[in-house]
């Protein structure tokens, strides 16, 4: 994959967990582990971009 390509499809992720996560947190009844998880994973994938990210710009 190319890292256009890999970009593009973190950040695909980061707003699908972002989603998920407000999708959850509005529940009557959210579950508090799940919001856990994908809060870690959110963070994990912005990570991975802010390291591409730097990697990409020129020195």
């Amino acid at each position: 994959m190319s890292h256009e390509g890999r970009l593009e499809s973190l950040r695909t992720r980061h707003a699908a967990l972002d989603a998920q996560i407000a999708a959850e947190d509005n529940r009557p009844r959210p579950d508090e582990g799940l919001l856990s998880k994908l809060k870690v994973e959110k963070l994990h994938v912005k990570q991975e971009l802010e390291k591409m990210r730097e990697g990409k710009q020129p020195a």
